[in-house]
């Protein structure tokens, strides 16, 4: 299969949550010259409104510059990937060292981005992105948290981490340091691809099976988006709450 094309159904879904005056989150998808797609989600962190302005600065800049990008392979995408989001940080952190009341600002940051031959995720935190494989939905990428590492080296189970008190704090991120930790993957296409990028405001509330169980319903696109942020607001709503769906199954729901 080659680009995910005409088919392809996207929808960009955030809200403030039920506890949170303002939201950090931000989201948003971009064409290039190839009319390939990127999907780009940011939670934000820091004082006043260094949260989400970090959050909109990085998501808006990387989709100017990818608007303007032609690429010849998967493994250009990622190149520019890593590139463009290392300048990213390096704009933050100085930013927050040029103005005090940018003082800690930074994101997390999960992206998705297609190609002729591929396409790309990356992320830096732990906000997440889900593949469906083999009829499940599966975490892709790896949380850059104190909780995740420790989930990964087996000294928490998982149900253990998901109710630490410290999951929040997080091991990497955009704009708290000049050295960049960057986890970046290539996939091939299936024909059946769904891809969901989301922010830890879903998934803090909503488990996994439950997230499958709504990406499953017989409903549209934008219709099983806020399903996913309507429950996670009734289990509570304690952060900002943001999805991006992409599905490439023309048959399924729509």
């Amino acid at each position: 299969m080659e680009k995910w094309g005409v088919g392809m159904k996207m929808v960009v879904k955030t809200d403030k949550g039920k506890k949170r005056e303002t939201n950090q989150d931000f989201a948003n998808t971009y064409k290039n010259q190839q009319d390939f797609t990127l999907a780009v989600l940011c939670d934000g962190m820091g004082g006043h409104r260094a949260g989400d302005i970090a959050s909109e600065m990085v998501v808006s800049h990387l989709g100017n510059h990818w608007e303007k990008s032609f690429f010849a392979s998967v493994n250009d995408v990622a190149e520019w990937l890593e590139e463009r989001i290392n300048r990213e940080n390096e704009r933050l952190v100085e930013k927050s060292q040029q103005y005090s009341d940018l003082k800690g600002m930074g994101t997390t940051l999960v992206a998705v981005a297609e190609a002729n031959d591929g396409f790309v995720i990356a992320n830096i935190g732990d906000s997440r992105a889900y593949r469906l494989i083999d009829g499940h939905l599966t975490q892709v990428t790896d949380d850059h948290s104190l909780v995740g590492e420790l989930l990964r080296s087996g000294e928490l189970t998982a149900e253990e981490a998901s109710n630490h008190p410290k999951k929040n704090i997080l091991t990497r991120s955009l704009g708290v340091s000049e050295q960049l930790g960057i986890d970046i993957d290539i996939y091939s296409y299936k024909e059946d691809e769904f891809i969901l990028l989301c922010s830890d405001g879903l998934t803090n509330m909503v488990a996994d099976k439950e997230i499958e169980k709504i990406i499953y319903a017989s409903e549209s696109l934008e219709t099983r988006a806020a399903m996913l942020v309507d429950l996670a607001n009734e289990r509570g709503g304690i952060d900002n709450i943001t999805v991006i769906m992409i599905d490439l199954y023309e048959g399924k729901g729509e």
